[in-house]
């Protein structure tokens, strides 16, 4: 696993074609989250807010986001037209993102860590 040392160098050994939309990706989740702090965990990109809120990953084929088990439970009806596993979505870097149910999904992992500090 090749080593970062933060998103910045994350993103710019992303496939060319995605690095955009990666930035976008990034830039929404800062924006659902604007008290997450960045890092490189797990060899991704990673924002965490009292704990890891969500990573993402770009790769020849999809993007990944990684919101833990709950998320993709609760919005596995809105994520039928993804490719999912328990913790995982991956995006089709043929369409676009659904930037939306993003934020909503990066809502969702607040509140889990939230009550979860409690």
């Amino acid at each position: 696993m090749r080593k970062y040392g933060n998103i910045d160098e994350y993103i710019a050994a992303c496939p060319k074609n995605i690095r955009a939309t990666l930035e976008k990706l990034r830039h929404v989740i800062q924006q659902t989250a604007p008290d997450a702090q960045e890092k490189i965990s797990y060899g991704l990109a990673t924002f965490t807010f009292h704990g890891n809120l969500i990573h993402f990953g770009g790769y020849e084929t999809h993007i990944g986001l990684y919101p833990g088990a709950a998320p993709v439970a609760e919005f596995q009806k809105e994520l039928e037209p993804y490719e999912t596993s328990k913790g995982t979505i991956r995006f089709p870097i043929d369409k676009p993102l659904p930037f939306d149910l993003i934020r909503k999904i990066v809502q969702s992992a607040m509140k889990r860590n939230l009550e979860r500090k409690k």
